[in-house]
């Protein structure tokens, strides 16, 4: 039986630093996520901008600084910050978790949150009240060991913590319109994009995994994988018959997805077109 008190886990495209102060559709979205969800006791985040040779490394400072990690931005983007604190209590015990699930994981006091983690969070719980821990993308890894993780951590949404995916389903920084947030979007990135929704729709998670392969435009949407590959933490800490629930859908920049969702067992959601 289902808990009803058990959080969804959320994959958020980041997109661009410069969402930290852009207002749009797509930062509306992010407010209202903050403001939709249950009020979680922490939010820990895998960012598609902290990877790490094994073991998994996980934030315990409690009170993480923010780490700038992007250049030739306006000068206000080096100004902001997001004092949230962290909960090494909770990213102490992510630590057990995931050494008890046979994953090599340690404890990094030293380490602050990335544009990654901070960025997005600026928009939705814009209070910086919500205590945040980062977890590292493991190198090398591969889809299977990501999904472990997550189900490693699943527990920790029955005790009300969020569990955050932050990269993007469609990421090549070749192929971005730099000098148009509102180009028209290129038919490759939409038909992957679109293909990676559908399998999320039929809950196809081997189809996912066995992605290189099977969607359409996949070397040229996944040129790398670490924006990617937050998706399969986030799917590994839900069951099999996840439900999915649409936060935000659409590009930026002609081909950078910002497609963001919720998984998990709430009542299916009506897709808007």
């Amino acid at each position: 039986m289902s808990n009803p008190s058990r959080l969804p886990a959320v994959l958020i495209s980041h997109g661009s630093p410069m969402v930290a102060v852009e207002k749009d559709d797509y930062t509306q979205a992010l407010r209202r996520t903050g403001e939709s969800l249950p009020r979680p006791t922490t939010l820990v985040v895998v960012s598609a901008h902290w990877e790490s040779a094994a073991p998994v490394r996980v934030g315990t400072s409690a009170r993480p600084s923010l780490i700038y990690d992007f250049g030739g931005f306006p000068p206000e983007l080096y100004d902001l910050k997001y004092p949230a604190p962290g909960n090494p209590g909770t990213a102490k015990d992510i630590v057990r978790r995931l050494v008890a699930a046979g994953i090599p994981a340690v404890e990094d006091p030293q380490r602050g949150l990335d544009h990654g983690a901070w960025v997005p969070l600026l928009q939705a719980y814009p209070d910086a009240d919500v205590p945040v821990v980062e977890v590292t993308l493991p190198v090398p890894r591969t889809p299977a060991e990501l999904l472990a993780i997550g189900k490693a951590l699943a527990p920790l949404r029955d005790e009300g913590v969020l569990l955050v995916g932050s990269g993007g389903i469609v990421h090549n920084l070749r192929r971005v319109v730099f000098s148009d947030k509102n180009a028209p979007i290129e038919s490759w990135a939409r038909s992957f994009d679109d293909w990676i929704r559908a399998r999320l729709e039929e809950k196809d998670v081997d189809a996912i995994v066995n992605y290189r392969s099977q969607a359409p435009e996949a070397a040229a949407s996944v040129p790398t994988t670490e924006h990617f590959d937050p998706l399969f933490v986030v799917l590994g800490a839900v069951g099999p018959d996840f439900k999915i629930r649409d936060l935000y859908e659409g590009f930026h920049y002609g081909n950078l997805s910002l497609r963001t969702f919720a998984v998990g067992e709430f009542a299916a959601q009506k897709r808007r077109h």
